[in-house]
Protein backbone atom coordinates (compact mmCIF):
# COMPACT_ATOMS: atom_id res chain seq x y z
CA UNK A 1 0.00 0.00 0.00
CA UNK A 2 1.15 3.63 -0.69
CA UNK A 3 0.27 6.78 0.62
CA UNK A 4 -2.01 9.05 -0.46
CA UNK A 5 -0.18 11.69 -2.76
CA UNK A 6 -2.66 14.37 -1.78
CA UNK A 7 -2.10 13.95 1.79
CA UNK A 8 1.78 13.68 1.96
CA UNK A 9 1.51 17.20 0.06
CA UNK A 10 -0.52 18.43 2.95
CA UNK A 11 2.45 18.83 5.34
CA UNK A 12 5.49 17.45 5.93
CA UNK A 13 6.54 19.76 9.26
CA UNK A 14 7.54 17.86 12.43
CA UNK A 15 6.91 19.75 15.61
CA UNK A 16 8.39 19.44 19.34
CA UNK A 17 6.14 17.23 21.50
CA UNK A 18 5.86 16.76 25.88
CA UNK A 19 3.31 14.91 27.50
CA UNK A 20 1.24 17.30 29.55
CA UNK A 21 -1.68 15.16 30.64
CA UNK A 22 -4.30 17.41 32.20
CA UNK A 23 -4.77 16.94 36.04
CA UNK A 24 -8.73 16.85 35.82
CA UNK A 25 -8.01 13.60 33.93
CA UNK A 26 -5.66 11.89 36.79
CA UNK A 27 -8.18 13.38 39.40
CA UNK A 28 -11.04 11.73 37.32
CA UNK A 29 -8.90 8.50 36.98
CA UNK A 30 -8.07 8.41 40.95
CA UNK A 31 -12.54 8.59 41.47
CA UNK A 32 -12.82 5.77 38.53
CA UNK A 33 -10.45 3.13 40.64
CA UNK A 34 -12.16 4.70 43.90
CA UNK A 35 -15.02 3.57 42.71
CA UNK A 36 -14.85 -0.07 41.68
CA UNK A 37 -16.91 -2.77 42.29
CA UNK A 38 -14.88 -6.13 41.99
CA UNK A 39 -16.38 -9.16 41.21
CA UNK A 40 -17.56 -12.11 43.52
CA UNK A 41 -15.03 -14.84 43.14
CA UNK A 42 -15.55 -18.70 43.64
CA UNK A 43 -13.69 -19.82 46.76
CA UNK A 44 -10.54 -21.52 45.60
CA UNK A 45 -11.14 -20.36 42.07
CA UNK A 46 -7.72 -18.40 42.39
CA UNK A 47 -6.89 -17.61 38.30
CA UNK A 48 -8.73 -20.18 37.40
CA UNK A 49 -11.41 -17.36 35.71
CA UNK A 50 -9.27 -14.94 35.15
CA UNK A 51 -7.02 -12.44 37.60
CA UNK A 52 -7.71 -13.35 41.21
CA UNK A 53 -9.47 -10.63 42.99
CA UNK A 54 -7.10 -10.55 45.26
CA UNK A 55 -4.19 -9.07 42.71
CA UNK A 56 -6.27 -7.11 41.20
CA UNK A 57 -7.51 -5.14 44.21
CA UNK A 58 -3.42 -4.73 45.05
CA UNK A 59 -3.08 -2.96 41.57
CA UNK A 60 -6.07 -0.98 42.01
CA UNK A 61 -4.91 0.14 45.33
CA UNK A 62 -1.15 1.00 43.79
CA UNK A 63 -2.46 2.68 41.03
CA UNK A 64 -4.34 4.92 43.39
CA UNK A 65 -1.39 5.44 46.07
CA UNK A 66 1.77 3.96 44.55
CA UNK A 67 2.23 5.25 40.83
CA UNK A 68 3.33 8.63 40.40
CA UNK A 69 2.16 9.46 37.28
CA UNK A 70 3.76 13.21 37.06
CA UNK A 71 7.40 11.48 38.04
CA UNK A 72 6.58 8.89 34.50
CA UNK A 73 5.22 11.79 33.00
CA UNK A 74 8.65 13.80 33.33
CA UNK A 75 10.91 10.70 33.20
CA UNK A 76 9.42 10.19 29.46
CA UNK A 77 9.81 14.21 28.57
CA UNK A 78 13.32 13.56 29.22
CA UNK A 79 13.78 11.86 25.99
CA UNK A 80 12.88 14.24 22.43
CA UNK A 81 9.27 13.40 21.24
CA UNK A 82 7.60 14.85 18.06
CA UNK A 83 4.86 14.55 15.89
CA UNK A 84 4.08 14.65 12.50
CA UNK A 85 0.95 14.03 10.04
CA UNK A 86 0.94 10.95 7.58
CA UNK A 87 -1.63 10.11 5.46
CA UNK A 88 -3.89 11.84 7.55
CA UNK A 89 -2.84 10.86 10.40
CA UNK A 90 -1.05 12.07 13.84
CA UNK A 91 2.94 9.76 14.21
CA UNK A 92 3.67 10.44 17.40
CA UNK A 93 7.81 9.34 17.90
CA UNK A 94 10.46 9.70 20.15
CA UNK A 95 14.13 10.33 17.98
CA UNK A 96 17.37 10.06 20.13
CA UNK A 97 20.48 10.58 18.61
CA UNK A 98 23.68 8.90 19.51
CA UNK A 99 27.12 11.00 19.91
CA UNK A 100 28.39 8.95 16.86
CA UNK A 101 27.79 11.01 13.63
CA UNK A 102 28.24 7.76 11.67
CA UNK A 103 25.23 5.94 14.11
CA UNK A 104 23.13 3.72 12.30
CA UNK A 105 19.41 4.28 12.42
CA UNK A 106 17.26 1.83 14.07
CA UNK A 107 13.54 1.89 14.24
CA UNK A 108 11.52 0.46 17.29
CA UNK A 109 8.43 -0.95 17.12
CA UNK A 110 5.91 -2.36 19.98
CA UNK A 111 2.99 -4.20 19.59
CA UNK A 112 -0.53 -5.21 21.62
CA UNK A 113 -0.83 -4.44 24.13
CA UNK A 114 2.12 -2.10 24.59
CA UNK A 115 3.31 1.36 23.93
CA UNK A 116 6.62 3.13 23.35
CA UNK A 117 7.29 3.36 27.00
CA UNK A 118 8.28 -0.43 26.65
CA UNK A 119 11.45 1.06 24.42
CA UNK A 120 12.14 3.31 27.54
CA UNK A 121 15.13 1.35 29.57
CA UNK A 122 17.01 0.21 26.01
CA UNK A 123 17.85 3.72 24.90
CA UNK A 124 21.07 4.49 26.88
CA UNK A 125 22.09 1.25 26.06
CA UNK A 126 21.63 1.35 22.38
CA UNK A 127 22.26 5.17 21.99
CA UNK A 128 25.68 4.47 23.73
CA UNK A 129 26.07 1.11 21.63
CA UNK A 130 26.07 3.52 18.28
CA UNK A 131 22.54 3.62 17.07
CA UNK A 132 19.67 6.34 16.45
CA UNK A 133 16.79 5.59 17.81
CA UNK A 134 13.41 6.24 16.22
CA UNK A 135 10.31 4.95 18.30
CA UNK A 136 6.75 5.55 17.20
CA UNK A 137 3.44 5.08 18.87
CA UNK A 138 1.98 3.14 15.83
CA UNK A 139 -1.37 4.50 14.29
CA UNK A 140 -4.10 4.12 16.96
CA UNK A 141 -1.96 3.69 20.65
CA UNK A 142 -1.24 6.64 22.34
CA UNK A 143 -0.33 9.69 21.36
CA UNK A 144 -0.86 8.68 17.77
CA UNK A 145 -4.52 8.00 18.32
CA UNK A 146 -7.35 8.40 17.61
CA UNK A 147 -7.03 6.94 13.92
CA UNK A 148 -9.32 9.18 12.13
CA UNK A 149 -10.74 6.49 9.46
CA UNK A 150 -10.27 2.38 9.02
CA UNK A 151 -7.89 0.83 6.87
CA UNK A 152 -4.91 1.22 8.76
CA UNK A 153 -3.78 -2.15 8.44
CA UNK A 154 -0.17 -3.59 8.65
CA UNK A 155 0.54 -2.32 4.96
CA UNK A 156 -0.84 0.95 5.91
CA UNK A 157 1.34 1.35 8.58
CA UNK A 158 4.30 0.09 6.91
CA UNK A 159 4.22 2.68 4.04
CA UNK A 160 3.51 5.78 6.85
CA UNK A 161 7.11 4.59 8.85
CA UNK A 162 8.88 4.26 5.38
CA UNK A 163 8.12 8.05 5.28
CA UNK A 164 8.85 9.12 8.66
CA UNK A 165 12.30 7.23 8.14
CA UNK A 166 12.32 9.76 4.84
CA UNK A 167 11.05 12.98 6.46
CA UNK A 168 14.07 12.01 9.17
CA UNK A 169 16.84 11.33 6.61
CA UNK A 170 17.64 7.83 7.13
CA UNK A 171 17.19 6.10 3.84
CA UNK A 172 18.62 2.70 5.33
CA UNK A 173 17.94 1.27 8.61
CA UNK A 174 17.28 -1.67 10.98
CA UNK A 175 13.94 -2.63 12.22
CA UNK A 176 12.73 -3.98 15.64
CA UNK A 177 8.99 -5.21 16.35
CA UNK A 178 7.57 -7.11 18.98
CA UNK A 179 4.35 -9.11 18.73
CA UNK A 180 2.32 -6.56 15.95
CA UNK A 181 5.10 -4.98 16.00
CA UNK A 182 6.82 -8.32 14.82
CA UNK A 183 4.23 -8.39 11.86
CA UNK A 184 5.23 -4.60 10.97
CA UNK A 185 8.64 -5.03 10.30
CA UNK A 186 8.75 -7.26 8.30
CA UNK A 187 6.02 -5.69 6.35
CA UNK A 188 8.23 -2.94 5.81
CA UNK A 189 11.35 -4.72 4.71
CA UNK A 190 8.97 -6.66 1.96
CA UNK A 191 8.02 -2.72 0.92
CA UNK A 192 11.65 -1.68 0.76
CA UNK A 193 13.70 -4.29 0.85
CA UNK A 194 16.85 -1.71 -0.40
CA UNK A 195 16.38 0.91 2.53
CA UNK A 196 16.28 -1.88 5.34
CA UNK A 197 19.49 -3.05 6.68
CA UNK A 198 17.61 -5.89 8.60
CA UNK A 199 14.71 -7.00 10.73
CA UNK A 200 14.88 -8.17 14.13
CA UNK A 201 11.45 -9.27 16.03
CA UNK A 202 10.13 -10.50 19.55
CA UNK A 203 7.31 -11.63 21.09
CA UNK A 204 6.11 -13.05 18.12
CA UNK A 205 2.68 -13.77 18.77
CA UNK A 206 0.89 -12.46 15.85
CA UNK A 207 1.61 -13.63 12.15
CA UNK A 208 4.00 -16.48 13.82
CA UNK A 209 1.83 -18.04 15.86
CA UNK A 210 -1.14 -20.19 13.83
CA UNK A 211 -4.31 -18.01 14.09
CA UNK A 212 -6.30 -21.67 14.08
CA UNK A 213 -6.39 -25.41 13.54
CA UNK A 214 -3.31 -26.40 11.13
CA UNK A 215 -4.06 -28.86 8.55
CA UNK A 216 -2.46 -32.29 9.22
CA UNK A 217 -1.22 -32.47 5.72
CA UNK A 218 0.81 -29.02 6.14
CA UNK A 219 2.16 -30.52 10.02
CA UNK A 220 3.76 -33.10 7.90
CA UNK A 221 5.64 -30.48 6.11
CA UNK A 222 7.41 -29.38 9.00
CA UNK A 223 10.84 -29.83 10.55
CA UNK A 224 11.16 -31.42 14.19
CA UNK A 225 12.00 -28.00 15.76
CA UNK A 226 8.79 -26.65 14.01
CA UNK A 227 6.81 -29.19 15.25
CA UNK A 228 8.37 -28.48 19.03
CA UNK A 229 7.58 -24.92 18.83
CA UNK A 230 3.84 -25.49 17.81
CA UNK A 231 3.75 -27.98 20.45
CA UNK A 232 4.81 -25.46 23.02
CA UNK A 233 1.89 -23.20 21.72
CA UNK A 234 -0.84 -25.71 22.21
CA UNK A 235 0.30 -26.86 25.43
CA UNK A 236 0.74 -22.43 26.84
CA UNK A 237 -2.75 -22.06 25.02
CA UNK A 238 -4.82 -25.50 24.76
CA UNK A 239 -8.11 -24.41 25.27
CA UNK A 240 -8.09 -21.59 22.64
CA UNK A 241 -6.81 -20.41 19.47
CA UNK A 242 -5.30 -17.18 18.66
CA UNK A 243 -8.02 -15.83 17.39
CA UNK A 244 -10.32 -17.34 19.57
CA UNK A 245 -8.64 -15.27 22.30
CA UNK A 246 -8.89 -12.05 20.80
CA UNK A 247 -12.59 -12.75 20.43
CA UNK A 248 -12.99 -13.96 24.11
CA UNK A 249 -11.03 -10.43 25.25
CA UNK A 250 -13.96 -8.41 23.63
CA UNK A 251 -16.29 -10.32 25.83
CA UNK A 252 -14.38 -10.31 29.33
CA UNK A 253 -15.46 -6.76 30.50
CA UNK A 254 -13.67 -5.57 33.81
CA UNK A 255 -15.18 -2.04 35.61
CA UNK A 256 -11.00 -0.92 36.45
CA UNK A 257 -10.26 -0.57 32.38
CA UNK A 258 -7.50 -1.66 30.32
CA UNK A 259 -4.86 -3.14 32.91
CA UNK A 260 -7.14 -5.76 34.47
CA UNK A 261 -8.77 -6.28 30.99
CA UNK A 262 -5.82 -7.05 29.70
CA UNK A 263 -5.23 -9.73 32.05
CA UNK A 264 -8.18 -11.19 32.12
CA UNK A 265 -8.04 -11.06 28.16
CA UNK A 266 -5.05 -13.88 28.15
CA UNK A 267 -6.24 -16.52 30.01
CA UNK A 268 -2.95 -18.28 29.03
CA UNK A 269 -0.65 -15.99 31.26
CA UNK A 270 -2.69 -17.30 34.62
CA UNK A 271 0.45 -20.15 34.11
CA UNK A 272 3.08 -17.86 35.28
CA UNK A 273 1.14 -14.74 36.83
CA UNK A 274 0.35 -15.77 40.14
CA UNK A 275 4.05 -15.91 40.70
CA UNK A 276 3.94 -12.34 39.90
CA UNK A 277 1.18 -11.63 41.86
CA UNK A 278 3.07 -12.58 45.10
CA UNK A 279 6.16 -10.43 44.25
CA UNK A 280 6.62 -7.61 46.66
CA UNK A 281 5.93 -4.48 44.12
CA UNK A 282 4.01 -6.53 41.03
CA UNK A 283 3.15 -3.66 38.90
CA UNK A 284 6.31 -1.30 37.38
CA UNK A 285 6.14 1.56 35.20
CA UNK A 286 6.78 -0.41 32.35
CA UNK A 287 3.21 -1.97 33.24
CA UNK A 288 1.11 0.76 31.72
Amino acid sequence: MHLNPARTLQTTAITSFKITIPQARLTDLQQRLANTILPNEIPGAGWSYGPAGEFVGRMIERLKNGFDWRAQEAAINRHPQFITDIDGQTIHFLHVKASNPNATPLLLLHGWPGSFVEFLDVIAPLSAAGFNLVIPSLPGFGFSGPTREAGWNDGRIASALLELMSRLGYQRFGVQGGDAGAVIAPAIACAAPDRVIGVHVNAATMGFIPMGPIDPDEIATFTDAEKTRLQRCSSLWPNASASTRYNRAGRRPWPTASPTHLLASLPGWATCLPALATAPTPLTRTSF
